[in-house]
């Protein structure tokens, strides 16, 4: 189940609660702020031996309404690290999750 209105989602990513404060900028377009919930968790990657190793994987999930034009190769900038992003993934209920490289 989704969060149901933009007003729950505003709610949702507000930066006094869960979410930070971001600046997207698309592809040929001016920088926007917006607000979402940005992680960057390590996950452990099985490179077919007995070592793995551990990989950054950033991701930023918002408002699909805030960023709903949204492709790869757009920026995004969170606190003082830049961003392309990668893959644009809309969930149909109205959030949209973004996987980032650094800058």
């Amino acid at each position: 189940m989704g969060i149901e209105t933009e007003i729950e989602r505003a709610i949702f990513f507000d930066v006094d609660g869960f979410g930070s404060s971001a600046t997207y900028t698309p592809s040929g377009g001016g920088p926007v702020s917006i607000n979402g919930i940005f992680e960057d968790d390590y996950d452990q990657i099985d490179a077919g031996g007995s070592i793995g190793f551990a990989a950054s994987s950033p991701t930023f999930q918002c408002s699909t309404a805030d960023v709903s034009g949204a492709a790869e190769g757009d920026a995004l900038i969170v606190g003082s690290a830049s961003y392309i992003i990668r893959v644009v993934m809309d969930d149909g209920t109205g959030v949209t999750m973004m996987q980032l490289e650094a800058q």
